[in-house]
């Protein structure tokens, strides 16, 4: 009887964020280390069907840096960078294509379908909803260079996202853009999921990470700030807190922030259900990042 009381209480907790954000859009991005982990995907696709059911219109975006750098080793290409960043050339692009369009995107719509939830994959070969202009880097003597195939988001297809959801449909995007001659250029999936949550106006923006959030010491999860504004999210790059691969992520964060987005949560995937306990209890699991 106890168990079934603290079940009837957490329910009722709930109930409330539930009432809240029905009809709100929430994106997530999904990729990393966390596509490697099938328990980590099971439960964050659970988590996905739920919101969905009680009226949440969650987005998924994901990318596959794992799966292409294994499947450019198969194929024996050496990557290249140019200013520090990966080069893309046509080689890399198509494997990059097949892992994320063809065998990542299928999967996990497939998944999310065997969940009784409706899904689509939306991307150049069914609707596609993201354009992007090539990217160019810019050296410390200024001399501009480009990234090959290798794209930054101009363009959003807003309609075609209300479309889809308006259904109950979950849509799933890999981060595989087109730019407008109908090329395919490869994005960030960070900064793909941030323009998608900036075109919704979306109540949320989630990243799943390694970590369960921002760590005033990394070593330590105990440190781990619940709460935080984009401006201590700021200094906290500055005085090197955040560093490395977090910083892109977090960038991408108060981008959308900027641009319209509620609120930013970086929660950890491997942490069951960690999706639905950062959006739907009062205290949450991961980082909130708010403007």
């Amino acid at each position: 009887m106890q168990e079934a009381i603290r079940k009837a209480t957490t329910l009722i907790e709930a109930l409330g964020w539930i009432q809240r954000f029905r009809d709100r859009y929430i994106v997530i991005k999904l990729g990393g280390s966390t596509l490697n982990d099938s328990d980590a995907v099971d439960s964050l696709l659970t988590d996905v069907v739920f919101m969905a059911t009680v009226g949440m219109r969650p987005i998924l975006v994901h990318g596959g840096g794992n799966a292409i750098s294994s499947a450019m080793a198969d194929a024996g290409i050496q990557p290249r960078f140019v200013e520090g960043r990966r080069y893309t050339d046509k080689a890399t692009l198509e494997i990059a294509t097949r892992v994320l369009v063809h065998e990542i995107c299928p999967t996990i719509v497939e998944r999310i379908r065997s969940r009784d939830a409706r899904s689509t994959g939306l991307h150049f070969g069914t609707e596609n909803a993201l354009i992007a202009q090539q990217l160019k880097v810019t050296s410390a003597d200024g001399n501009e260079s480009d990234l090959g195939h290798v794209g930054q988001i101009s363009h959003v297809d807003r309609d075609l996202l209300y479309r889809i959801c308006s259904t109950g449909t979950i849509p799933v995007i890999p981060s595989i853009a087109l730019d407008e001659q109908g090329h395919r250029l490869n994005v960030n999936a960070d900064t793909a999921a941030a323009a998608v949550a900036q075109t919704l106006d979306a109540e949320k923006l989630v990243f799943l990470s390694d970590i369960p959030g921002i760590l005033t010491n990394i070593d330590d999860p105990d440190t781990r700030l619940s709460h935080v504004s984009a401006t201590e999210v700021r200094d906290l790059i500055s005085n090197g807190t955040i560093a490395g691969g977090m910083v892109p992520k977090v960038q991408a964060a108060l981008d959308a922030l900027t641009s319209g987005v509620s609120k930013v949560h970086i929660v950890d995937a491997g942490m069951p259900h960690s999706v639905l306990l950062e959006i739907y209890s009062d205290t949450g699991v991961g980082t909130e990042i708010v403007g």
